[in-house]
Formats: C-alpha cells, sequence, structure tokens
C-alpha cells in the first residue's frame, strides 16, 4: 500500500510540473513569406517562380506538435515566373486552367515533430484534383515581434510533386530526348506567421 501511494503521489506531482500545452493561432504574413517552385527546363536548368496572392492559418503549439494545424490558399492567377507570356500560359487550359481553378488549396491532417522537423501530412488540391502529400517543415520560433508586440513563428521546408497527377500535362518531346518541361516541381515554402490578437 506504501509503495501504490508513493507512486501515486510521483504521477500526480509528474501532472502538475507538466508544462502546459497552449495552442495558438496564427495568421501567414505574406508580405514575409514566400511560396515558391522550381522546374527543370529543357532539361538543362531550373525555372523559378512564385506565387504573390496566398492566405492561410497555423494552429501551433510548441509542447504539442499534434495540434499543428495548417490551412492555406493560393490565387492560382498570380503565378510569376518574370515572363509575362510565360505566365499567361500557365495560367491557360494548357497548365492551371486558372480561370476554372482559381485556387490550389492545402489543408494539413496529421503532423509528426522528429526534432526541429516537422512532418506534415496533408491535402494538396490544384485544378480540382486532391493528393496526399508530406511537406517536411522547420519551425523557428514563437518570438515575440519588436514591432508591436505578440508572438511570431517561421516555418520553412520542401517537397516534390508530379505535376502529372494533378492534371498539369502540357508537354514537348525533345529532339535529343527528355521534356521541355519535367513533370516533377520542387515546392518551396518559407512562411511568417504572427499570432492573432485576442480581443479584450
Amino acid at each position: 500500500m506504501k509503495a501504490f501511494r508513493t507512486g501515486l503521489l510521483a504521477v500526480v506531482l509528474a501532472a502538475g510540473l507538466a508544462a502546459p500545452s497552449f495552442a495558438a493561432i496564427y495568421d501567414i504574413d505574406t508580405t514575409h513569406s514566400t511560396i515558391g517552385f522550381s522546374v527543370k527546363h529543357l532539361t538543362v536548368t531550373e525555372v523559378q517562380g512564385n506565387f504573390k496572392t496566398f492566405s492561410g492559418t497555423i494552429v501551433f503549439d510548441s509542447n504539442n506538435a499534434a495540434t499543428t494545424r495548417i490551412d492555406a490558399t493560393i490565387e492560382t492567377k498570380s503565378i510569376n515566373t518574370q515572363n509575362d507570356g510565360r505566365d499567361n500560359h500557365l495560367r491557360g487550359a494548357d497548365f492551371f486552367d486558372a480561370d476554372n481553378n482559381p485556387n490550389i488549396t492545402f489543408k494539413s491532417k496529421s503532423v509528426i515533430a522528429s526534432g526541429d522537423t516537422y512532418n506534415v501530412t496533408g491535402d494538396l488540391t490544384i485544378k480540382g484534383v486532391t493528393k496526399e502529400v508530406i511537406i517536411p517543415l522547420t519551425v523557428s520560433g514563437p518570438v515575440t515581434n519588436p514591432m508591436g508586440g505578440g508572438q511570431v513563428i517561421g516555418l520553412s521546408g520542401q517537397t516534390k510533386i508530379n505535376r502529372q497527377d494533378y492534371g498539369v500535362k502540357w508537354n514537348k518531346q525533345m529532339d535529343q530526348g527528355g521534356l521541355m518541361v519535367s513533370d516533377n516541381v520542387v515546392i518551396n515554402i518559407n512562411l511568417e506567421a504572427h499570432e492573432q490578437k485576442t480581443a479584450m
């Protein structure tokens, strides 16, 4: 009985000393964030681009990775590769068909932490097709914003998808072999997010 009481007391003390777990909601700060991509062009070089317009929220608790949630929306027409002709082609039916598919979305389903890396599994929807992807993200912070206070976190990572899986199929075969535009697309993510202010 004494041993039982001692063990029970230890459990109670451990529970009392455990760090509290509080998830906060953060909004992506698009002025300090980038959602970019790169593809192989003519088999010899990488062409890079990004999306100018996007938004999203992140639920984050540094003490409990499982509570992390990410919900993001990207405006398809905001694609930018520093070439107007190419950008208009990408917006058209050969690629994203942006008039009929105005948004690209990502909604997380589960998160597993491994050190500073958060392996985020979620649904990525492009051109009306939804596929599950895993995005390894490094999380920085939270830190206090010196410009007005409030907590700030950073998330950065990279993943690769096959655009053919999403019906983005346009291509041309090169005379020497290989494709004009690679099927594999590398997605690069660098996000800064600010904690939502609670109304008093």
